[in-house]
C-alpha cells in the first residue's frame, strides 16, 4: 500500500474538526458553566431532573454513560451496513451532523432548562463517539503497516492542535465579552458552544471531500439490513479464531476504562475536590493538550524501535501511578504535576490503541468498520462503566478521591491481559525514512 499524503492529511484533519469537542465541551468549558448554572445557595450541589434528584456531577457522568451505551447498541449493525454497502463516509457525515447540531443546541442551555441541556449533552456524545468507528475504520485503509503507529499519532496530534487553538479562542471570547459586546459572561460561553457545532461541521468538509467513498468497491444489491447483519456475523466469526485480537479487546476494555473516565471528569475532579476556579482550570487543561501533541509523538517513535506492547504498557505503568497520587493531592501544584503527566500519556495511549488494533486486523480483510466496531463498542462500554461506577462510587462514599483510586483496578486488569498479546512483524525500516 502506498501512502497518499493528501488522503492521510485530510483523515487527520476529522480529528482537528471533532476534537474541539472532546476539549471544550467534554474537558473544559461546558463542565465549568454546567456546575455553575446547576448550582444553587438553597440547594447546593443537586438538581432535580423530569422529577428526580440528584447530585449535578452524577447526573453529568449517567448522561455520558447512556449516551455511550446507546452508541454501542447501534454501531455493530451499522459497521456491518457500512462494510457491506462500502459507505463508511455517510455514516460519518450523518453523526458528524448529529453531533454538531447538538453543540449548536448547547447555546440554548441556562439554569431553567437541565433536562434540554441534558438531551443535547447525550445527543452531541452519542455523536461524537459514533462517528469515531468510521473515522478509525479508515486507518487501515489509507496506512501502510509501518507507518501505521505514525499516522495514528499524527491524527491526535492534529486535533490537539485544533483543539488547544479553538480553546484560546473561546477563553478571549468569554475573559473580554464586554469588550466584544457580550451583556453577560452567561452568553459568551453559549456562544463559544455554537462556535463548537460551527468549526466541528466546517472541518469535517475536508475528509468528507477527499477521503475514498468506497475503497472496495462494494456493490450492494439490496436487503441491506440482514446482510449488514452477515457482515458483522462474519467478523464476530473471524475473531474466535484470533486469539491475540480478543486478549487485546480485553485489556483494551480495562485499560481504556480508566483512561476515558479520568478524561472526562477531571474537571469535576479538580472544580469540587481542589475547589479550583476556571482560572485555575483552563491553564491546567491547556498543559495537557500541548503536552499531548508531543506524548503521541513521542511513544509513537518509542513503539516503531520498542514495540507496540512495550509502549503502551509503559504507558498503562504511569497510569497506574496518577491514579494513586490523584488520591493525595490537595494543592494546585500538585494538580499540575498530575496534568502533565496525564498530557504525556494521554496522546500516547490513544493514538497507539487505535494503531495497535489496526495491526491486529488480518491483512486481506476488507469490512474494516466491523472489526473497528468491535473495537469501538468496548470503547463506549467501557465509558460506559467507568464513568457509571465513578459516579456510583461517588456517591456511596461522598467522595471523588475514592472514584479515583478505584481506577486504578482497571489499569491493572488491562496490563495483566496486554501483556499476553504477540504483535504480527511489520517492516518498521521504511518507517524510519518516511517523511509523513
Amino acid at each position: 500500500m502506498e501512502a497518499n499524503k493528501k488522503v492521510i492529511n485530510s483523515w487527520c484533519m476529522y480529528d482537528w474538526a471533532n476534537s474541539v469537542y472532546n476539549l471544550v465541551i467534554n474537558t473544559s468549558i461546558f463542565p465549568i458553566y454546567y456546575t455553575a448554572v446547576t448550582a444553587s445557595e438553597s440547594n447546593g450541589d443537586k438538581v432535580s431532573f423530569f422529577g428526580f434528584e440528584m447530585v449535578n456531577s452524577v447526573l453529568y457522568s449517567y448522561a455520558l454513560s447512556i449516551s455511550y451505551l446507546l452508541s454501542a447498541m447501534m454501531l455493530p449493525l451499522l459497521s456491518g451496513i457500512a462494510d457491506y454497502t462500502g459507505e463508511k463516509k455517510k455514516y460519518l457525515r450523518i453523526f458528524t451532523t448529529l453531533g454538531s447540531l447538538a453543540c449548536m443546541g448547547m447555546f440554548f442551555f441556562t439554569s431553567n432548562s437541565l433536562e434540554w441541556g441534558i438531551i443535547c449533552v447525550v445527543l452531541a456524545s452519542l455523536g461524537y463517539s459514533s462517528g469515531l468507528v468510521f473515522y478509525d475504520a479508515y486507518l487501515p485503509e489509507i496506512a501502510p503497516a509501518h507507518m501505521t503507529d505514525r499516522i495514528s499519532g499524527r491524527g491526535y496530534s492534529f486535533g490537539y492542535a485544533g483543539s488547544a487553538l479553538l480553546l484560546i479562542i473561546s477563553l478571549v471570547l468569554i475573559s473580554f465579552y464586554d469588550s466584544l459586546g457580550f451583556p453577560d459572561k452567561g452568553l459568551a460561553t453559549r456562544t463559544v458552544f455554537l462556535i463548537v457545532g460551527v468549526w466541528w461541521i466546517g472541518f469535517a468538509q475536508i475528509p468528507f471531500k477527499n477521503l475514498p467513498s468506497n475503497v472496495f468497491n462494494r456493490k450492494p444489491t439490496g436487503r441491506v439490513l440482514v446482510n449488514g447483519y452477515r457482515e458483522l456475523r462474519k467478523v464476530f466469526l473471524e475473531l474466535k479464531n484470533l486469539p491475540n485480537i480478543k486478549r487485546y479487546l480485553i485489556a483494551f476494555f480495562f485499560f481504556n476504562m480508566g483512561v476515558q473516565t479520568i478524561m472526562l471528569l477531571a474537571t469535576l475532579f479538580g472544580t469540587k475536590e481542589l475547589k479550583l476556579g476556571s482560572s485555575q482550570l483552563i491553564p491546567v487543561i491547556l498543559i495537557i493538550q500541548f503536552v499531548a501533541i508531543g506524548g503521541a509523538i513521542f511513544f509513537a517513535r518509542i513503539s516503531e524501535r520498542k514495540g507496540n506492547i512495550f509502549s503502551l504498557g509503559a504507558m498503562i505503568g504511569i497510569w497506574i501511578g496518577i491514579c494513586f497520587f490523584a488520591y493525595t493531592i490537595t494543592t494546585v501544584n500538585e494538580f499540575y504535576i498530575v496534568a502533565v503527566l496525564v498530557g504525556l500519556v494521554m496522546g500516547g495511549i490513544q493514538a497507539l490503541s487505535r494503531a495497535t488494533f489496526s495491526k491486529l486486523i488480518p491483512e486481506d480483510a476488507v469490512n474494516h468498520a466491523s472489526y473497528f466496531s468491535f473495537f469501538d463498542v468496548l470503547f463506549h462500554l467501557s465509558v460506559v462503566l467507568g464513568t457509571f461506577s465513578y459516579g456510583a462510587i461517588e456517591q456511596l462514599t461522598g467522595s471523588m478521591r475514592n472514584s479515583t483510586l478505584a481506577l486504578a483496578s482497571y489499569f491493572v486488569i488491562g496490563l495483566l491481559f496486554l501483556i499476553f498479546v504477540k504483535m504480527p512483524k511489520t517492516n518498521n525500516a521504511a518507517a524510519q525514512t518516511s517523511d509523513m
